[in-house]
């Protein structure tokens, strides 16, 4: 195994007990799903130089292992139960138990593409959790506690989210269509990166395709002489919240269009998320645009 490598480990889940496997390697542990079986785990891991560490939602009983490898430095991938079934289909293995499911998740997290993405996400969703716990809190000490752990998972987001774009910018292809989202007057590089990695086909959609993929073309509600209210549904949740929340700021800082669009809307009675929606969809299919014709942004032109 090259120097460059990335040791990568499967952990499988059950009420009492871990197993944990290291892919390629012979080396597995078993310990109790317990504080003190997770510290284990932990050194374990550390002793071996793994980086990563792939788990398979199993009921919730993972979810005290996850928090406590987060904490250490690990970098968790929890996949869901159906997408290590699909690569073991795949990959035609058939046998099922603790030890052999603990090397299939081990493999599973080595394959994975674009892992810096679902770990990002995943830090995203336990700074929202905290935040939560947060507001709800009223003991000092826990309080302090909840702050610094937001505080230590946005610095490491941050710097993932540095990790992700120069792993994009080793492509050339890549980079040129990164720099060209990002040159549109309201999406900033962290969004731009986020509609590059869960929107490969990018460039190649027609305006209403790019719409509907990332959920946000309206759908008729109408059945008989009832004329429902048109909504947004399905697509991609990740990159659409994404969007959103670029829309806003380009809405009334960034994006001259937007920011007449929202304006007219407005004045045309709509509500405000309603306009922002139609913003954001609008901000989509610039991206789109601008990928499509291969050239940077012209505030003029790309209506």
């Amino acid at each position: 195994m090259s120097k460059r490598s990335t040791v990568c480990a499967g952990i499988d889940t059950g009420k009492r007990k871990l197993d944990a496997a290291l892919h390629k390697r012979g080396e597995r542990l078993e310990v109790e799903n317990s504080p003190e079986g997770h510290s284990k785990l932990s050194a374990w891991l550390r002793r071996h130089g793994v980086k990563r560490v792939g788990i398979e939602a199993s009921g919730g009983y993972e979810m005290d292992v996850v928090a406590k490898l987060r904490r250490d430095g690990f970098r968790v991938v929890v996949f869901q139960p159906a997408q290590v079934r699909a690569y073991a289909k795949f990959h035609l293995q058939l046998a099922k138990n603790d030890k052999i499911d603990a090397s299939l998740i081990a493999a599973c997290t080595a394959a994975a593409v674009n892992i810096h993405a679902p770990w990002i996400d995943q830090i995203g969703e336990d700074i929202k959790c905290h935040k939560t716990r947060l507001e709800t809190c009223r003991d000092p000490r826990a309080r302090e506690f909840w702050t610094q752990e937001i505080a230590r998972l946005e610095k490491i987001a941050k710097a993932e989210r540095a990790t992700l774009e120069k792993a994009v910018r080793q492509h050339r292809d890549l980079a040129e269509r990164l720099d060209l989202i990002a040159s549109v007057d309201g999406i900033g590089v962290k969004t731009a990166v986020v509609i590059l990695v869960r929107i490969p086909e990018i460039g190649r959609l027609s305006r209403e395709q790019v719409a509907a993929l990332v959920g946000l073309a309206p759908y008729d509600d109408d059945s008989g002489d009832r004329h429902g209210r048109r909504q947004i549904a399905g697509g991609r949740k990740r990159v659409r919240c994404g969007v959103f929340a670029a829309a806003l700021p380009a809405s009334f800082h960034h994006n001259p269009q937007l920011i007449a669009m929202y304006q007219r809307l407005i004045a045309a009675g709509k509500e405000h998320k309603v306009a922002l929606v139609a913003c954001a969809r609008k901000l989509v299919i610039f991206a789109n645009t601008v990928v499509a014709r291969g050239t940077a942004w012209q505030p003029q032109g790309a209506l």
